[in-house]
């Protein structure tokens, strides 16, 4: 039975959301239902979405597991509500989310890898820490997701992330603090309903490693056997990602990345940087690009921003380093 759900789906692509997440179309309702059922379990949350599409999100970023969809269902929200300073203005033209985005954070290569997978890329010593907060590059990555994951299609392939930290040195390194570090694996990790095949690091310094360590209790197993750190070794990096897929400065046939392209198709064609007009990525141009489909209220809503609160004033960006210099 195919249903709207289904609605521009290869068949190639349903077969692996049958065999591999679980994916059973004529339960697909039923599925849907049980999940929002368990809404009410939550007060202390506002699901600002709860709609057949949103819902289904989830279920395929946990395999339909019904307890474990509407825990990450739970958690997305949650996320959203704790950090309302993060979500207050969660849009393209946001200044400090187009910053970060018009500085690459993050690339969004437009071939796939060999396995329908989007391609992010993070080229980390472009961070200019006196023009964009973490916090900033964090949003602008979860915003970027946000406008992706509205194709099925990547709701069923998932991402590869790939970080370049060629070049990064130890002074921005001791930028990243625990805590930061925490909120980006909260938010990519914890509360967000994408599948990540693999998170590859490249040209790691040994602060790296040494910051990985640290992190890696933070880090559900899963998560852990998916990050692959490649050093300067860009063989096994193709062993998994084929070089028909990347752009010269991983070692692949494809010319190097233009930094600003992915930031063009969010915020449109007519864009400069002199134009500042106000564009919220319910844009047509960015569904049209992105394969998302859904009619224009859903898009709207599909933001989950909080009402204006108070913002709470978090020390997160001052936090003590996480390597120390002397």
């Amino acid at each position: 039975m195919m249903t709207h759900l289904h609605a521009g789906l290869s068949s190639e692509t349903m077969e692996k959301a049958r065999s591999e997440l679980n994916e059973n179309p004529d339960t697909l309702h039923q599925d849907i239902q049980q999940v929002r059922d368990m809404i009410v379990t939550r007060p202390d949350i506002g699901f600002l979405r709860t709609d057949d599409d949103f819902i289904l999100r989830f279920l395929r970023a946990r395999k339909f597991d019904q307890m474990e969809t509407f825990r990450l269902l739970a958690q997305y929200f949650q996320f959203r509500q704790q950090n309302l300073d993060m979500f207050q203005s969660f849009k393209v033209d946001d200044p400090g989310i187009k910053r970060a985005l018009m500085d690459g954070f993050p690339g969004v290569l437009e071939t796939p890898d060999q396995h329908g997978r989007k391609i992010l890329i993070l080229f980390a010593s472009n961070w200019d820490q006196s023009r964009n907060s973490f916090t900033d590059i964090l949003r602008a990555i979860l915003l970027s997701l946000e406008v992706l994951i509205e194709n099925p299609e990547l709701q069923i392939n998932g991402f590869i992330l790939i970080v370049d930290w060629s070049n990064f040195s130890f002074k921005q390194a001791s930028k990243l603090t625990p805590n930061i570090l925490k909120l980006a694996i909260e938010g990519l990790q914890d509360s967000f309903p994408a599948r990540f095949g693999g998170i590859h690091f490249v040209n790691q310094p040994w602060y790296i490693h040494a910051m990985f360590t640290i992190i890696k209790p933070f880090l559900k197993d899963k998560t852990r056997k998916r990050i692959f750190l490649h050093g300067n070794n860009l063989n096994s990096l193709h062993q998994l990602i084929q070089p028909e897929c990347l752009p010269s400065e991983f070692g692949g046939t494809l010319p190097p990345y233009d930094m600003g392209i992915w930031a063009r198709t969010l915020l449109g064609p007519d864009y400069n940087d002199e134009t500042e007009y106000t564009l919220t990525y319910d844009a047509l141009h960015v569904r049209e690009s992105c394969g998302g489909g859904g009619d224009k209220e859903m898009m709207k809503r599909s933001q989950s921003t909080v009402e204006p609160g108070t913002l709470r004033q978090t020390d997160r960006e001052t936090s003590t380093p996480l390597l120390a210099l002397d």
